[in-house]
Order: C-alpha cells, then structure tokens, then sequence
C-alpha cells in the first residue's frame, strides 16, 4: 500500500477526507467510515485523520496541525472504532490502518482507511435501529428521500425507478390507443401483431429497453413498469401524484402582479408535453427591429432552447416527488422548474458550465424520448440551451441546483423589453 503523505490529503476534495484531532465522538468516527464506504460520490472511498487537523499560517496559506494522540490514546480509538465497524455498522466495514508520525516522537496520527464497498451500510445507535449516511461537502450527513434511493439504484439494491414495475397497476390501466401511435412513431408497430402483444413481460422492444411489464411471482399478475405508466397509463396521477404539470404566465417580472394565465396539465406525460410546447409558441415570436442591421430579426426566445428544457425537466425529474413539473413565464425571462436533486454522477461544475457528460436519470424514458426526436440522441440538452441562446443573442442560461430540485432560467432577448414597450404603448 502508498505510504499516506498528509499534505497530499490536505489537498484531496473534502468529501474524501475527514479531520479529527482529538476524537471526542468515536460514533462520529464510525458513521463517517460508514459514509465513505457507501461512497455516494464515486470517490472509491476516503480517509478519516485522527490526531490532525487541516490549519492556515499566519499568511493564510494551508498547513498541517499534527498534534497526534498518545499510545493509550491511540489504542483506544482504534479499538472502539473497529468494534463500533463491526458491531454497529451493517453490513461491517473493516477499514485498513495506518500509523503516522506527529509533531513530537510521543504521539502518533492514526488514519482509517475506507475502499469503498458495494453494498449500502447502516450505523446503528442506541436511539434508532439504523440509518444510511453519505459525505456531501465536508459533511457526513444521513441519505434520505430521493438520495438514499438514489444510492439505492447505486448499491443495486432497487432497480432504476422508472424500470421498477408498479405494485398497484395491471395492464387495463394502460392506454392501448396511446401505446399503439407511440408504437407507431417509433417505427415499432407490427400490423400482425395486437396491441396487447407488446405488453409482454418476455420480450423486449429495444436492448436498452427492459419489457413494459412485470409478471408478479406470487399472484402471476402482469404489471405495467413505472415509465410504462408515465408514458401510457390512463389516470398516472392514480399512481404518481407528483407526475402533473403546470404552465403560468405573468405580465410583469416576479409573481406579484394580480393576473396571471395558470394551467394544471394532467394525462401521460407525452399529452403534458405536447400542450406545454404548444403554449411556448406564442413567447417564442421573433422580434422586429430595424436599429439592428446587424440581426434585425431575433427570437425572444430560440425555440430549440425552450423545447431542450422543458424535455430535460421531464426526463430528468424525480418522480417519485410530489411536485410538479412547472413552467412560468415572466415578462423578462422563463423558469423551468424540475422535481430531484441533480444526479451525484453528474459534475455540478461542468453541469453549471454546459460542459456535463451525458447522463439520464430515467434511461427508459429518455429511449423513448430520443425515438420519438424530443430529446437529443446522447443527452446533450443542456450544451444545445446555452450554444442556441448564445447564437440567438440571448443572455445565458443559469440554474440553480438545490438538494431537492434544479430550476433552469432563460434569460428573454435584450431587445424583448423594448418590444414589449412598443406593443403596450400601440396596442
């Protein structure tokens, strides 16, 4: 094994590593190692310090606090550490160790060493019957809602939602109308075969594409799956309370203004779709304006932007949150607004840069999605909103992520504001 060198930890992402210089909560130790093994972050692992801690001179340049702990010390950390790893983590972690000179030949630094495993461990205490953590930034935390399912699907201990079959539907909760131009669109549709033929639990449409159906073990019941639902049920908000959405229009630039045109979409998420990119025509208009020779004809909006977000927000929201889906337009801008937090395997750098590699939370739906041309063939909508809003004139685009949404906003054309003014003032 390389020899750990602590300056070089000093400078890992603090998600890798964690700092402690005089261990007063060895269950802290333990849920931090359980954190790191369930590695949410796909960092391999981290290293939890103790008897060091991360410092700055009086320059305000980075250095090293090695003040270490004594032997009686050191032995027992690692002793309740390792019995805290066994007894109350499950399944157990048992992290390599390492002893590291301090400050002084009298003390030593000790670090835990934590691979990460592929399974989703829980620490247990005395006041709950266990939790799952993970790391996020420098702090371990525990993984609920929509990240402890998504670390879930990342342990492989559920399957994607959208592929998961749901245990409350059968096949006459399906559309065979809708499944059947669908089927048709995609070029799939076989006039030898019915409509029921393609809600099979045996044969699949495409290799990235599992069955439509489940057949339940006990009961034999075939069962439709989550995107199956989504994309064909009849009544989904039955089975997806959350799975609605909504379109609102405000003359003015925040929500104060006292009118407002405000629209709940229901139905399968494609019919949701299709209204919202209908409505979008009208703010996608082009401006008139001969004191640019220039460009003297620009969009308020680039169409193309409009339909890359709204197709992002469907296919990349969490279903499983009971918020919608919600597309507001203001006077001088458009917010997107999409259910989940953005996925851990995607850089949020990159991501805020529209620079991310490719990545489908719901890679059923995004099949159809690409099939049907409402998304881009290799998940690069977020590069096609800023390269089209760039190219049309448009200010960029921003997001803004938070642990249980993104919301994407379009700046409308510098020229709009003008525009507008012309109409009110004509009109």
């Amino acid at each position: 094994m390389k020899k750990i060198d602590l300056k070089e930890l000093a400078s890992r992402e603090s998600e890798q590593v964690e700092w402690k210089e005089n261990v007063a909560d060895v269950e802290d130790v333990a849920r931090t190692i359980a954190a790191f093994a369930n590695d949410y972050s796909n960092l391999g692992g981290g290293y939890v310090v103790c008897g060091a801690r991360e410092a700055k001179d009086e320059h305000g340049f980075q250095k090293m606090d090695i003040p270490g702990l004594t032997a009686g010390r050191l032995r027992e950390v690692e002793g309740r550490v390792m019995a805290l790893c066994r007894e109350k983590i499950n399944p157990p972690v048992t992290p390599l160790l390492e002893e590291l000179p301090a400050a002084t030949a009298d003390r030593r630094i000790l670090v835990f060493i934590v691979p990460a495993t592929g399974a989703a461990h829980t620490f247990r205490t005395a006041e709950d019957s266990g939790k799952y953590y993970i790391r996020t930034s420098r702090e371990t935390r525990e993984a609920r809602n929509g990240v402890l399912r998504e670390l879930f699907v990342r342990k492989r201990v559920l399957e994607p939602w959208d592929r998961r079959c749901h245990p409350a539907a059968t096949i006459d909760d399906i559309d065979l109308l809708a499944l059947r131009e669908v089927m048709k669109r995609v070029g799939l549709w076989d006039d030898a075969k019915g409509v029921e033929d393609y809600l099979s639990a045996t044969v699949q449409l495409s290799p990235f594409v599992p069955t439509l159906c489940v057949r339940e073990g006990l009961t034999d019941i075939l069962r439709p799956r989550n995107f199956a639902l989504l994309l064909f049920g009849r009544d989904i908000q039955r089975f997806f309370a959350g799975a609605i959405s909504s379109f609102s229009v405000y003359a003015g630039s925040d929500r104060s203004e006292p009118f407002a045109v405000r629209v709940m979409l229901d139905g399968n998420i494609l019919d949701q779709i299709e209204h919202i990119l209908e409505k979008l025509k009208t703010e996608a208009y082009t401006i008139m304006d001969k004191s640019g020779p220039q460009a003297p004809n620009l969009a308020k909006y680039p169409r193309r932007a409009l339909h890359e977000a709204v197709i992002n927000a469907f296919a990349h929201r969490d279903y499983e949150s009971n918020q919608p889906v919600r597309v507001t337009v203001f006077s001088d801008r458009m917010e997107i607004f999409s259910p989940g937090a953005l996925p851990s395997a995607i850089d949020q750098t990159r991501f805020l840069d529209g620079r991310a590699t490719p990545y489908w939370r719901n890679q059923a739906l995004a099949w159809f999605f690409n099939k049907l041309q409402l998304a881009q063939a290799e998940g690069q909508g977020i590069a096609t909103i800023f390269r089209t809003m760039r190219e049309e004139g448009c200010p960029a685009p921003s997001f803004e992520l938070s642990l249980d949404s993104v919301l994407c906003t379009l700046p409308a054309h510098p020229r709009s504001a003008r525009y507008e003014n012309h109409r009110r003032e004509h009109s």
